[in-house]
């Protein structure tokens, strides 16, 4: 996109916040219900667009992408009142006459930064929960899923005013122009390594941040799981958008004794769900691109292989392939971002959570167990942005917990209450009346003064 049309954009955007300083509660709701009304109408042409990208089928499509949008906005309609109303906090008897309130205001111009993954999802969602806490948007979608930018960007022309929210489309050159600005707020969706770049930018300007990265998310196994129920959820996270999702569990660490049995469950399930021929099954997503197909490709050791393996360079499809590693492989060196589950084994809960928190703090981790023991000391001791106990994904499928990354796996959170949280600034107001003064805290002081204020403050 020309320099000129994206400086224009931020002009236009920044006139609405001028002339909008505050944009009320009803006006938020109004803008969120066309939101909603037309990605219901546009429906067929998101799903559209995320198969042509992705291959993603249209359930899938729905399932992860439009629907949680869908869910995303509705919640936010019966609550965004609630949540922007002034909140009362208790005032010390030390500041009498007086009341005291937090009040919750729009951080500004915020840039939405989305990756290519769940294009849709992970572009709209932050857009809702910072429409909701009353702020303006420019989103920058991904330039590698073209067919759902230009479905997005059709969308936001038809929903909402060019000073509220807008669309920059584009690549590298068109980011790193709109990361030169000087926005409010900054969301950023995607890797760790665009991410450093990302903060250092907002740094210059002294701009918050939130960051939603990934990493290495583990799935913990132990002998006294459910073997059967863990690979049919262990298949479902990992091969949701052929695994190219990040909080897909990356690795699995299971105790020695069930490896065998584990890896015959996941081939079970594998072919239950996805045939015995996946790269043939239409419903079974594509790499994103040929780059990250042979990225995925090369991270396969034929020689490791305990299942699948197989790959389709015309449809970009890598059938799902269960590999035996160790910590050294190269398959456990990065983030897979693919349908490839490399398995490592464990004699003791203490060495996994060890050999984990030696690694980077995942975005997500998952534990399959019986044992409320084994639970509670893999919580206690492993730092994680998130996850799950016996299952994997589906704690981001409730609006109602943030979702959110610690340290290179992220900064802040959002989702529902915590997305509107996120995306406002919270103004502490102390309101002393005038009808009374207590000279307690003016000079002179005296002893009696001295007693009072030990007496309040202690």
């Amino acid at each position: 996109m020309v320099e000129s049309v994206i400086l224009d954009k931020i002009s236009k955007q920044r006139e609405f916040i001028k002339n909008n300083p505050v944009i009320s509660v009803k006006d938020r709701k109004k803008a969120l219900k066309r939101l909603h009304t037309n990605i219901k109408e546009m429906t067929p042409e998101i799903c559209d667009a995320l198969y042509k990208d992705l291959s993603k089928s249209k359930i899938e499509s729905y399932m992860t992408e439009v629907g949680v949008v869908l869910n995303e906005i509705s919640y936010m309609l019966r609550r965004v009142k609630r949540f922007a109303r002034k909140k009362r906090v208790h005032t010390p008897l030390s500041h009498f006459p007086a009341k005291s309130y937090r009040l919750p205001t729009a951080y500004g111009s915020v840039l939405v930064i989305s990756p290519w993954n769940y294009p849709f999802l992970l572009s709209i969602q932050p857009i809702v929960d910072a429409i909701s806490a009353g702020n303006s948007v420019i989103l920058k979608p991904s330039v590698y899923s073209p067919n759902v930018s230009a479905v997005i960007d059709k969308l936001i022309k038809n929903t909402f005013d060019e000073g509220y929210v807008t669309t920059v489309l584009g690549g590298v050159a068109e980011c790193t122009l709109l990361l030169d600005q000087d926005f409010d707020y900054i969301f950023y969706t995607g890797s760790t390594r665009v991410g450093e770049i990302v903060m250092k930018k907002a740094a210059e300007h002294f701009t918050p941040v939130t960051l939603e990265m990934g990493g290495k998310s583990p799935c913990i196994v132990d002998k006294t799981a459910n073997i059967k129920l863990a690979a049919r959820r262990i298949v479902f996270g990992k091969l949701l958008n052929a695994g190219q999702t990040c909080v897909a569990p990356d690795y699995i660490y299971c105790e020695e004794s069930v490896k065998d049995k584990l890896v015959a469950e996941l081939q079970r399930e594998i072919v239950k769900q996805y045939s015995s021929d996946p790269l043939s099954n239409k419903d079974y997503p594509k790499m994103i691109n040929q780059k990250q197909f042979d990225a995925m490709n090369r991270l396969i050791d034929r020689d490791k292989v305990l299942y699948g393996g197989k790959c389709d360079n015309g449809t970009l499809k890598i059938e799902p392939t269960i590999v035996s590693a160790t910590f050294d492989d190269e398959v456990m060196q990065n983030e897979i971002f693919g349908p490839i589950l490399p398995i490592l084994t464990f004699s003791d809960i203490t060495e996994a959570v060890e050999k984990i928190n030696k690694l980077t703090h995942p975005l997500a981790l998952y534990i399959f167990s019986s044992s409320a023991k084994n639970q509670s000391y893999v919580l206690a001791h492993c730092r994680f942005g998130g996850g799950c106990i016996n299952d994997t994904i589906m704690h981001l499928a409730n609006n109602r917990l943030g979702f959110g990354g610690i340290k290179h796996s992220g900064i802040g959170a959002y989702h529902g209450k915590v997305g509107f949280e996120t995306f406002t600034h919270y103004r502490s107001i102390l309101h002393t009346a005038t009808w009374l003064d207590l000279p307690l805290r003016y000079q002179p002081f005296t002893k009696f003064k001295e007693k009072l204020i030990k007496m309040f403050l202690k």
